[in-house]
C-alpha cells in the first residue's frame, strides 16, 4: 500500500467518523426537543415536522430519517431513560439484606427513578413525557415494554407480594395499578413544578421518594374492605 493511499485510507475513515458522531449528535438533539414538546403538549398534538423545525434541522423529514415513525422515536426516548433506571434498580435490589421487608422492596420500585430525575438535572421533561405516553392506547405498551416488564421490576414485586401473602390477587392487582399512577403522575406534577419555579412540598428528589415512598408502604399495607356481596349471608335470611 502506498503512503497516498494509506493517507486516502485514513482521511476516509476520519469522515465516516466524523459523520457518526454528527448523526449521533442529531439522533440526542431530536428526542431531546421531541421528549420537551411530547411533555408540555401530546405526542399527537406535535407532528414529526415540528420536532425537526425546533430541532434547527433544514430537512424536515430528519425525524423520520434518523428514527422512523414516531412511535419508533417514542420508543428511542423511553429505552434512553429506562436503561439508566434499570441500571439504578438493579444495583438497588442487589444491595437488599437477606429479609427484605416492604418498605426495602417499594424503595426499590421509587428511588431508582428519582434518583434518575436528579442526576439529569432540572429542567427535565421525562415524568410528563411518561404520563403522556401511559395515558395513550396505542403508546402505552411502549412504557409497558420498556419498563414494567425489566427483570428487576417483575423481582421487585414478587418480593413485595411475598410480604403480603393474606392479599388477595385482585386486590395486589389494585394497589398495582394505584402505585403505578402514583407514581407516574407524582413524578410528573414535581417536574412540572420545578420547571415553572413553583413550590413543591419537597425539596429534592431524594425527599419526595421519601414521601412516596411512605405513601405506598401505607397504601399496600392497608386494610382490605369486604365487598357486601362477597360477605357470607347470614343463616336468618
Amino acid at each position: 500500500m502506498t503512503s497516498k493511499t494509506a493517507g486516502n485510507d485514513a482521511g476516509s475513515d476520519a469522515v465516516r467518523t466524523l459523520r457518526t458522531e454528527r448523526a449521533h449528535a442529531t439522533r440526542e438533539l431530536i428526542m431531546t426537543v421531541a421528549e420537551r414538546m411530547f411533555a408540555e403538549h401530546g405526542v399527537f398534538a406535535v407532528s414529526n415536522r415540528q420536532v425537526s423545525e425546533a430541532a434547527g434541522q433544514g430537512n424536515n423529514t430528519a425525524v423520520g430519517y434518523h428514527f422512523g415513525t414516531k412511535t419508533d422515536l417514542v420508543r428511542a426516548i423511553a429505552r434512553k431513560h429506562s436503561a439508566p433506571i434499570e441500571e439504578n434498580r438493579q444495583r438497588m435490589v442487589a444491595a437488599l439484606g437477606h429479609r427484605p421487608d416492604i418498605r426495602d422492596w417499594i424503595a426499590c420500585l421509587v428511588r431508582p427513578a428519582t434518583e434518575h430525575l436528579a442526576a439529569v438535572g432540572s429542567p427535565t421533561w421525562h415524568g410528563r413525557f411518561a404520563a403522556q405516553v401511559l395515558t395513550d392506547p396505542s403508546l402505552r405498551p411502549i412504557m409497558i415494554e420498556e419498563y414494567v416488564s425489566s427483570p428487576s421490576l417483575v423481582r421487585i414485586m414478587d418480593g413485595l407480594h411475598k410480604c403480603l401473602p393474606e392479599l388477595p390477587a385482585d386486590v395486589r392487582a389494585e394497589r398495582t395499578d394505584m402505585s403505578r399512577q402514583l407514581l407516574v403522575h407524582m413524578f410528573a406534577e414535581r417536574e412540572r413544578a420545578l420547571a415553572e419555579g413553583t413550590p413543591t412540598p419537597r425539596a429534592s428528589w431524594h425527599d419526595a421518594a421519601n414521601g412516596l415512598i411512605d405513601a405506598l408502604v401505607g397504601l399496600w399495607l392497608a386494610p382490605v374492605t369486604t365487598h357486601p356481596d362477597d360477605a357470607q349471608e347470614e343463616p336468618w335470611k
